[in-house]
């Protein structure tokens, strides 16, 4: 039944104000629970989709959420991506490489061990995936793809995880941040490979895409980055807001790479990645903090999109044998790459070594996005969707509880005793004789000490 426009408005505000509501009082019970509010999120788009609220009697679900508002929402969480990535890139600093010898080791091992492991479960398991997967052909596109969605690491969420666990500061967290950030930079290009192939999948198809793209890449870096320092550093500039510039940067950068092909997710963070910074190296404040706001004030509608898209009624008992194995190669890929490489390469304790570990295993907010781009480039099924959303809350739900036996914060050294000093009494000093200076007590028992 159509939608007139007054009614489409009526019923998109009312399913942001539902949808907004909901994914801020589980977020908020995720954190009391020391969860990340991601956690909770994502859980809210669970119930208000067809798994749960779907559910209910009467059409609730269609009358809530008609199949004509989904496209707003939708495109909404897709602005709301676009502006956070933008930051996510903006804030990314890879000169933590120099500072710390051993993140480089730590963030190539944690993105490459992870990768093999993904492909090597792929190519022993191919009828697996292939069922799981509603038939879709299991090529070099799906195991590439499947080898970075085991290798990502969620560094938003894991920003939040040190700080509520009161790591900030740490040598263990301030490694595996750098790493995180790393792991990150080095999976978004894959994963542009994986999915710049042609319709027809060809060789002719992938290196025409490939080139459009490295065009792109090359204009942004070559030519609008030194348009945005010209406009940055120009004398009586008359605007001097940088947000606009940076918020349609943002937006048109997301729609170039879209019209490639590829996600807008892909744009969106190269366009943070050139945006000049201060002279200094650190992000301009001014362009970071509105833009991580409005961006973060409408991801909520993006984990609830993608919660919803969660069909579990669709999941069948020889699924849960495929989900515990991609548990258990996501956690042991990271954490043993995280572990072994720290050990290696810092001489890091064993307890700080898998502490760093652990954190790599972190996926979140970054793992939704790459199984969203999955999802609709037609890599992935409803199926093999909702295993790896599961296995990307399982790993973040885990990270919390695995921290607290291996973290113990360095014990304040204690305070010196304090030394109480009584004056003796000494009788008050006589005259002076002549030609010489004043007696004090302390001359007098030295010379007698003597």
């Amino acid at each position: 039944m159509p939608v007139g426009t007054d009614s489409m408005v009526t019923h998109v505000v009312a399913a942001l104000a539902l949808v907004i509501m909901a994914s801020w009082t589980l977020g908020a019970a995720a954190r009391k629970l020391r969860q990340p509010p991601v956690v909770g999120q994502l859980l809210a788009g669970v119930a208000l989709g067809p798994s749960l609220l779907g559910l209910a009697p009467d059409g609730v679900y269609d009358t809530l959420f008609p199949a004509q508002v989904k496209p707003v929402l939708t495109a909404l969480a897709q602005v709301a991506l676009t502006l956070f990535l933008f930051a996510v890139g903006y804030e990314l600093d890879l000169r933590q490489l120099r500072r710390h010898g051993a993140v480089t080791s730590v963030s190539l091992s944690g993105f490459a061990i992870p990768m093999v492991l993904g492909a090597g479960l792929v190519t022993v398991l191919p009828g697996s995936f292939r069922a799981v997967n509603g038939g879709r052909p299991i090529d070099a596109t799906f195991t590439l793809y499947m080898a970075v969605a085991l290798s990502i690491t969620a560094v938003p969420v894991l920003a939040g995880i040190i700080r509520d666990q009161g790591l900030a500061g740490s040598r263990p967290a301030t490694i595996a941040m750098a790493a995180a950030g790393v792991i990150d930079a080095l999976s978004w290009p894959v994963l542009a490979v994986c999915l710049s192939g042609g319709e027809d999948g060809s060789v002719r198809g992938w290196l025409a895409r490939m080139a459009l793209l490295a065009s792109y890449v090359l204009v942004m870096v070559c030519v609008v980055r030194r348009a945005l320092v010209w406009w940055r550093d120009r004398p009586g500039a008359l605007m001097t807001d940088p947000v606009p510039v940076a918020t349609a940067l943002a937006l048109a950068s997301a729609w170039a790479t879209s019209a490639l092909g590829l996600h807008v997710i892909f744009g969106a963070l190269l366009a943070g990645v050139i945006m000049p910074r201060r002279r200094d190296g650190t992000p301009d404040d001014q362009v970071l903090r509105p833009l991580q706001q409005t961006g973060g004030l409408l991801l909520p509608v993006f984990f609830t999109i993608s919660g919803m898209s969660v069909e579990l009624s669709g999941l069948r008992a020889s699924d849960l044998l495929l989900l515990l194995v991609l548990c258990l190669t996501a956690v042991a890929g990271k954490v043993a790459a995280g572990t072994l490489s720290a050990r290696g390469s810092a001489r890091l304790p064993w307890r700080d070594s898998l502490l760093i570990g652990v954190l790599l295993n972190t996926r979140g907010l970054t793992e939704l996005v790459v199984l969203d781009v999955g999802l609709r480039a037609g890599v992935i099924g409803p199926r093999l969707y909702a295993l790896l959303v599961i296995m990307a809350l399982f790993t973040t739900a885990s990270t919390g509880p695995l921290i607290g036996p291996l973290y113990r914060p360095a014990a304040t050294s204690p305070s010196p005793p304090k030394v109480t000093v009584t004056a003796r009494r000494s009788p008050a000093p006589g005259p002076a004789p002549a030609g010489g200076p004043p007696r004090t007590p302390g001359r007098r028992r030295g010379h007698r000490g003597r």
